[in-house]
């Protein structure tokens, strides 16, 4: 991983890094594209935890709790020609 991680920060390119390895985020991301809540994108210039703390001071205690996504179900019925 610290190959990896090395190889990421001497990269002069654009990676598109998606991972829930919150620590590794935060070694190597320099922007961060969110999407929290129902499908908004916020994009955020920092790392992990620069995010991290902007989202608590953007939402307060709602940023600690966990949000499930509503899925809604459909159902196509086919008629017969």
């Amino acid at each position: 991983m610290r190959s990896l991680e090395e190889a990421l920060v001497a990269f002069a390119g654009c990676v598109v890094v998606i991972s829930h390895d919150r620590w590794f985020l935060d070694r190597i991301a320099t922007h961060i594209l969110a999407f929290e809540g129902k499908a908004k994108a916020v994009w955020f210039e920092g790392n992990f935890q620069d995010y991290a703390a902007d989202l608590k001071r953007r939402k307060g205690v709602d940023a600690n709790q966990p949000h499930r996504s509503v899925t809604r179900s459909w159902s196509i019925e086919l008629r017969e020609q």
